[in-house]
């Protein structure tokens, strides 16, 4: 009896001592999670998660280590799979485009509609309000835990064949498009020859003058030297904007403490920040400071005039509205809603 009272009392000793201990120290975290982006650190995307991961790091005395993977190489460079392997457990974190997981979440769509958002303060009226909120409920329901809103910024149209200032430059040309069918609709209803094709993919393409053009941030324009692959026309349209989103797989997520569960949220809310920061650098003001850095490689950049920019949403006026019954009429009015109510 004596022997068991004694037994007893170590395992009652033992459990009292776990409940002491941090959470961090009773969870057995793995010595790497892999966080996925499709570019590198050349470009603000890439440099959000390199701080994501450094301030996670550092704040966690290195009990969560993340490393980077860029160019989606944990799904063989297909960015439209990216987030049904984050789901799997293939990737642990992500940064991820709403146009390249919108094949799985197509409310993620909302966001690509043709010249739904206008300019920053229309993407900050989204991203920032009841429409965000919806769609990170409805990435939890999905299966990962949203944590904050990054920035790829307005993709502009560049091609090496002639300004464009109509829908009817436009016909014929063969564009590079993510794969996304909305993107496939909005550019044949330009009367353009789209095709779907990974970023990896992109770049050889329009070196090799397989495809004439393509749409992308003027970071990634920049960055990427686009320039050099015969990129000489570039047209400043702002159709849509792309918000980056920064999530965890939901087993990853709920492994961690509750303590290390908030360090990675507040990184990634600063990280997010930080994105936006760098995306819309430069790109603001009368003049803005890669407008003429661009023109400074022998770039044609053309701004549309506000009744030429009209003259592309009639002519994806069609687009839009088929799209908006996919994505969810109360959804789309809910965005529109909150783009003619915002702070400019």
């Amino acid at each position: 009896m004596k022997r068991m009272l004694t037994v007893a009392a170590i395992a009652a000793a033992t459990l009292v001592a776990g409940w002491s201990l941090p959470a961090a120290a009773q969870t057995k975290y793995a010595a790497e999670y892999r966080l996925s982006t499709v570019v590198g650190t050349a470009f603000p995307w890439g440099k959000a998660g390199e701080r994501w991961a450094d301030l996670v790091r550092q704040r966690t005395s290195g009990r969560i280590n993340i490393k980077m993977y860029p160019g989606t190489s944990l799904v063989a460079g297909d960015q439209t799979r990216e987030f049904s392997a984050i789901r799997q457990g293939v990737i642990d974190l992500a940064i991820g485009s709403t146009i390249n997981w919108s094949p799985q979440i197509r409310q993620l769509n909302v966001f690509s509609l043709p010249f739904l958002m206008p300019d920053y303060a229309a993407i900050d009226a989204l991203t920032q309000g009841p429409v965000g909120k919806d769609i990170f409920a409805i990435l939890e329901k999905a299966g990962v835990v949203p944590l904050a809103w990054g920035e790829n910024g307005f993709r502009e149209v560049t091609n090496s064949k002639r300004p464009i200032r109509t829908p009817a430059d436009m016909k014929g040309l063969k564009f590079r498009v993510v794969g996304s069918p909305l993107f496939l609709d909005t550019f044949t209803a330009l009367g353009a020859n789209p095709t779907q094709m990974s970023w990896a993919d992109a770049q050889p393409a329009l070196a090799s003058g397989a495809v004439d053009g393509q749409e992308n941030p003027l970071t990634i324009f920049t960055a990427a030297k686009l320039h050099t692959v015969g990129q000489k026309n570039v047209t400043l349209w702002g159709y849509v904007a792309d918000p980056l989103i920064f999530v965890v797989n939901k087993d990853v997520w709920a492994s961690w403490s509750k303590e290390d569960q908030a360090i990675v949220r507040q990184a990634a809310l600063e990280a997010g920040k930080y994105c936006v920061d760098l995306a819309r650098e430069g790109m603001t003001g009368a003049s803005p400071a890669v407008h003429k850095t661009i023109e400074g490689f022998g770039v044609n950049v053309v701004k549309l005039t506000p009744e030429e920019r009209a003259a592309f949403v009639k002519a994806t006026r069609a687009v839009y509205e088929k799209w908006a019954k996919q994505i969810g009429p109360d959804l789309v009015k809910k965005a529109e809603a909150s783009v003619a109510a915002r702070k400019k």
